[in-house]
């Protein structure tokens, strides 16, 4: 009798670990799905800078620390400055711009992304291997460069809503 017993709460605890696997799995395919279906923001929501900063501040800080700076800077220009012309801030989707939101935009939407991260993995790869030979004084120049021209598309935005 208690071996009978024994089988039966094993068969039993073997069926909730089945039918709950089930349901997880079936939990993570739905999310999946809505995350597929869901409206992809037109620029990448990455495509954002913390803070500014001015000479003097980037020359206390040592190489490394610019170099990042640079890289980050370097991104966020890639991920914006070809779309200006629909839009100049990240959040903004096909069907707030009033652009069918269907497979044919949505396609060519995930192969400018597909091509945008190819671009920038090989250009940060180059950036990091390379830009540690140039002076300091470019690479902040350049930062601070990178930076004006950042804050150029905010009052390009401006304009753009008068």
């Amino acid at each position: 009798m208690f071996a009978s017993t024994t089988n039966y709460i094993q068969e039993f605890m073997k069926g909730k670990i089945i039918l709950f696997s089930a349901f997880l799995i079936m939990t993570t395919a739905a999310v999946s799905a809505q995350a597929k279906n869901a409206p992809r923001s037109i620029i990448s929501t990455t495509a954002l800078i913390r803070k500014y900063h001015d000479q003097k501040e980037l020359s206390g800080m040592q190489k490394g620390e610019l170099l990042e700076l640079y890289i980050e800077r370097i991104k966020v220009l890639v991920k914006t400055l070809p779309y200006i012309a629909l839009v100049t801030k990240p959040g903004v989707t096909m069907a707030d711009l009033g652009i069918p939101d269907d497979g044919d935009h949505k396609k060519i939407l995930d192969a400018q992304a597909i091509g945008t991260t190819t671009f920038l993995d090989t250009t940060v790869e180059f950036q990091r291997k390379m830009m540690p030979y140039s002076d300091k004084g470019n690479l902040i120049a350049a930062i601070l460069f990178y930076e004006n021209t950042l804050k150029s598309l905010h009052e390009f935005n401006e304009l753009n809503e008068m």
